[in-house]
């Protein structure tokens, strides 16, 4: 196929990248551990960790978990936010020759049960705050041992004490649980300490990470990325970010805000895996729903780039304390998992002297798709496909369509997914003969290669750059004993870009909005819960009784 994005390249991006230079991640990460072993890789709550320490803490890890007998591939689960352990988990866990499974610590049991068991998860490393989910659902799992970590234990004496004592005993963050052959994270180390970590021969072929990602039967999918996509999207980023690198004045190690989750794949991938790559150092950020908190913790330090969803962007440039920072090093504005609005991009700019660049991928290419230039301009586009990667925009019976005509997203590279985890039927939905990725997303390229969204052909709901797939919600909903039946939609929404609507026919007429919200609070993470509930005496169908998502929502567009 003809590549009439390449006219549109900066110069110095090339056109493809050798992902075959590296035998496996792996191999990968340890040459930057070993390049920039006296550099801080990570920083968090003022304790920083390099890249010699994160090299020695996560081989101690991966060493206590091959000595837990678990065979190679098996798949350990991590649930924690944005602390110390996560880099240590990942490199332990990839190290030792196992699966990584990210796993959103907000999971309510029943969204925590149904991940643990589909992706066989034999071990889970776990922050306490959340072990009270894991304690109802662990003995209907195949889960067999369980490392506890504490927000405190890492930061080292006084402090990480303190800490400990303020989130369990002043805050309250650490609800009562009871996991009793549960190690403690520290524990791990130590014991770790006295063990060997035995090489593991990886190759690219070999499953790195399982991400879970919503699916149009409802039920969550594992997008299996085997170290192939991975090391081929950290060095595909790597590349596009040159035009970045050798800008004047050039920095020697960069810092990178951390502030979306490590669980997320646009961090796992744009914040840790290229974070190492280049040798930068990660600001980790816990809580960027503490506005106040985050900017503090900023005002720390000259950071260079900053990846981010628009309503994050949106919620630190309208906060008072927000424009005392200081920007003179930024470089780079990333935006991405949801739509970046022209409104947000240009009070940013005004702010901090740079635009929010768009991009665009899914969990299934690892993430990174397609980007803007890092030039000066907002495009309103999801920019170009980036190296070695190439887009297509098909019609209904996956032939392509003329230039300028809408058509669904397709994607070609060597940073899209073997498959969904143990799916093969809902693999032969998504993917064509000649190997790309039909995104469900509806797009136009034009003549220059640049692509816009124009539509989503899936019924998903972006909220806040997470995937909520309705068949999920509305099957949880159906199964409460008020509820006749239901339908929900995506309602735009000034903060989250979409909210999550429900309409309901109620079985029992005593059934309450504030009943229903009760329920939904306790099947589904925030982002996930429905923030409106409409009641109704019957919902638009089909001839043969489908539900009309699609009338639902023209129905509030008209209102």
């Amino acid at each position: 196929m003809e590549k009439i994005w390449l006219k549109s390249y900066p110069s110095g991006v090339p056109a493809e990248i050798d992902y075959t230079q590296y035998r496996s991640l792996v191999h990968l990460l340890e040459e930057s551990f070993r390049k920039y072993a006296s550099r801080n890789a990570y920083v968090c709550m003022d304790k920083f960790m390099t890249y010699g320490e994160l090299d020695d803490l996560s081989r101690k890890l991966g060493a206590w978990l091959q000595g837990r007998g678990l065979k190679q591939g098996a798949r350990v689960a991590v649930m924690m936010p944005n602390v110390l352990q996560y880099p240590v988990a990942i490199a332990g866990i990839l190290r030792a020759g196992y699966t990584v499974v990210n796993v959103n610590p907000l999971y309510t049991p029943r969204e925590l049960e149904h991940q643990l068991n589909d992706s066989g998860a034999e071990a889970i490393i776990i922050l306490e705050n959340f072990a009270t989910t894991l304690e109802k659902v662990i003995g209907k799992t195949q889960v067999k041992h369980v490392v506890v970590a504490s927000m405190g234990e890492m930061l080292g004496g006084a402090k990480g004490m303190i800490v400990n004592f303020v989130v369990r005993n002043v805050k309250k963050m650490v609800p009562a649980f009871s996991l009793p052959n549960a190690v403690r994270f520290k524990q791990t180390l130590s014991q770790g300490a006295g063990m060997t970590l035995k090489p593991v021969e990886l190759t690219q072929d070999d499953v790195a990470f399982l991400q879970y990602t919503g699916g149009t039967t409802g039920v969550s999918k594992g997008a299996t990325l085997i170290h192939r996509n991975v090391i081929a999207n950290v060095l595909q980023n790597e590349a596009w970010a040159q035009p970045m690198l050798q800008k004047e004045p050039q920095v020697e190690a960069l810092t990178i805000v951390c502030a979306l989750p490590l669980y997320h794949i646009f961090a796992l991938t744009a914040c840790g895996l290229l974070g190492m790559r280049l040798g930068a150092m990660n600001l980790l950020i816990p809580n960027p729903r503490d506005i106040p908190g985050f900017i503090k913790e900023l005002s720390k330090y000259k950071f260079h780039m900053f990846p981010a969803v628009n309503t994050l962007y949106n919620g630190l440039v309208n906060h008072p304390d927000f424009g005392k920072l200081d920007f003179t090093e930024l470089k780079v504005c990333n935006g991405g998992g949801m739509a970046v609005q022209k409104a947000v991009s240009d009070k940013w700019r005004k702010v901090t002297g740079h635009p929010i660049l768009e991009g665009y991928g899914l969990s299934e290419t690892s993430p990174v798709a397609t980007t803007n230039p890092m030039s000066d301009e907002f495009s309103g586009t999801i920019g170009l496909p980036i190296p070695s990667t190439d887009i297509a925009i098909l019609d209904d019976d996956g032939n392509p369509v003329p230039l300028g005509q809408p058509g669904e997203i397709a994607i070609r590279g060597p940073q899209v997914m073997a498959g969904y985890w143990n799916r093969p039927d809902e693999t032969a939905k998504v993917m064509t003969p000649d190997g790309f990725f039909k995104s469900g997303d509806v797009g136009v390229m034009d003549e220059r290669g640049f692509v816009k969204i124009v539509d989503r052909k899936k019924d998903m709901i972006l909220v806040s750059g997470f995937n909520v797939y309705p068949n999920e919600i509305e099957a949880v909903v159906a199964a409460h004993p008020g509820v006749l039946e239901c339908a929900c939609i995506g309602v735009p929404d000034g903060n989250s870009g979409e909210a999550v609507k429900l309409f309901v026919v109620r079985k029992d007429p005593s059934l309450t909005v504030d009943q229903l919200m009760n329920y939904c609070k306790e099947q589904f993470t925030g982002y996930k819960k429905p923030k409106y509930i409409e009641f109704r005496d019957e919902l638009p169908k089909t001839n043969v009784g489908k539900i009309l998502r699609r009338e639902l929502r023209d129905e509030k567009k008209a209102a």
